[in-house]
């Protein structure tokens, strides 16, 4: 039964540098640069609460400055990043707005530091997964980074891997590869092998290669951005959380459950002292955690980590958020596989309208909870309703994967073990035969590596 496993966090919206801007009495401007500076240093540590206290505290002293000038931008957009980086993208984006409006009147629509806020917002928007509205802007944060710094400068990169994740939510792993690789290429040129931002790059390609089911390619990224992370962050960093997440999602993709279980609980450990009990993040790790318990038939370890995720994701992102949608369909696996099958269906099929509504018919997670509630059916006898559900869900992933991927012989799997269950053996045997033929293709890819 294929379940969805969130495989890496949204880009945290990128701090600004510190500018000093002229017309202001130096006393003042250097108070509110001071706070601004232990500000970034606790954002670049993971330390969001105290990061928040001191934007906060910029943001007072900004508004003194008048209400279009730049560093009143500034402090809006640095308390935003907070915002967003603590799960509270609702929180953020009135904010993100008004520093993007006072950028573009005070500096003009092509001006780097408009970059920056069309990229901070369409990423905000993103982590809400109003998608639609994310694309156009992290696309003009690109072209304007391109023009006035280059295409070859960090922020480029930055760009870069924002429409990277922004592809791989919406299933278009094929459309991600190239731009990861060219982000990577950038941060590694600009930053040197070691930089964090060189992490956060490799973080995306294996995010990409795990998706497109090429599991040595990722493992080796995975465990590169790993290492870089310990190294430049600290081991109780969040950015640590997400790679040991990832790399748990890997090895249980894999079905390496005790290399997966370990790694999740460290990750789940490191989430909750960095960004405190109620994040996102957080959500991420127990549902990971409880899943991986719902295939080991550790029924009565899972539902109370489902419950709480379920609990923190309304909390911070709002009923109608796609993560809201895994932690349903989520649930809807631990109570099918202890045969409550009409309270699994009901979760299902709320977890398919949210998809549908915020992601679009045609998405790879769609796709999951098509074949989740077509088992469902196939279990209980109800073929008919289930033929119809899982050719969809076979052609979405096709169409979103390409033709030789995992989850492609996994639906053939299912449709073909269905066909045979109405006595279709012909049929049947060429969807196997077709799997296997995948298999076989992605196995020989494997071991030629």
């Amino acid at each position: 039964m294929s379940a969805l496993k969130r495989k890496a966090t949204w880009l945290s919206a990128g701090v600004l540098l510190l500018t000093l801007w002229p017309g202001i009495a130096s006393a003042q401007a250097g108070e509110w640069e001071t706070i601004m500076a232990a500000g970034m240093s606790a954002y670049q540590q993971g330390r969001y609460a105290g990061a928040e206290e001191k934007f906060s505290a910029a943001l007072k002293e900004a508004e003194a400055f008048g209400p279009e000038d730049p560093r009143l931008a500034a402090s809006l957009s640095n308390l935003a990043s907070v915002y967003a980086a603590r799960g509270q993208a609702a929180r953020a984006e009135p904010l993100s707005q008004q520093a993007l409006a006072i950028r573009q009147k005070a500096l003009g629509p092509e001006h780097p530091d408009v970059a920056t806020s069309l990229d901070n917002l369409g990423s905000i928007y993103a982590a809400q997964g109003q998608y639609a509205r994310a694309e156009p802007l992290l696309r003009q944060a690109l072209a304007i980074r391109e023009t006035a710094l280059g295409p070859e400068h960090p922020d480029v990169a930055q760009s870069l891997n924002n429409l990277v994740e922004l592809h791989r939510a919406r299933g278009q792993s094929a459309a991600a590869e190239p731009l990861a690789r060219r982000a990577l290429a950038i941060s590694e040129k600009a930053r040197g092998p070691e930089h964090p931002d060189v992490a956060t790059s490799l973080n995306n390609l294996a995010g990409v290669h795990l998706a497109r089911g090429k599991y040595a390619e990722a493992e080796a990224l995975y465990r590169r951005a790993l290492e870089i992370r310990e190294k430049a962050l600290g081991s109780e960093h969040p950015h640590v959380a997400t790679s040991l997440n990832n790399l748990g999602v890997l090895h249980a993709t894999r079905g390496q459950s005790a290399e997966a279980e370990a790694l999740y609980r460290r990750a789940l450990a490191v989430a909750e002292t960095a960004l405190g009990p109620e994040h996102p993040q957080v959500a991420t790790g127990l549902n990971n955690l409880a899943l991986l318990h719902v295939t080991q038939g550790r029924h009565a370890e899972a539902e109370p980590l489902l419950t709480r995720a379920a609990a923190i994701d309304e909390k911070a992102l709002g009923g109608k958020h796609p993560s809201v949608a895994t932690d349903l369909n989520n649930a809807g696996l631990l109570y099918a596989s202890q045969g409550d099958f009409d309270r699994a269906e009901a979760l299902y099929r709320r977890a398919l309208a949210v998809r549908e509504k915020t992601l679009g018919p045609e998405h790879p997670d769609v796709a999951t909870t098509l074949n989740n509630l077509a088992v469902l059916y196939h279990e209980q006898g109800k073929h008919r309703e289930a033929v119809f559900l899982y050719r969809r869900a076979c052609e979405i992933r096709e169409k979103a994967f390409g033709p030789d991927h995992p989850q492609v012989a996994a639906s053939l799997e299912n449709y073909a073990a269905l066909l045979r269950a109405m006595n279709h053996e012909r049929m049947a045997a060429a969807l196997e035969a077709r799997a296997e033929q995948i298999r076989a293709k992605l196995a020989q890819g494997a071991s030629a590596r």
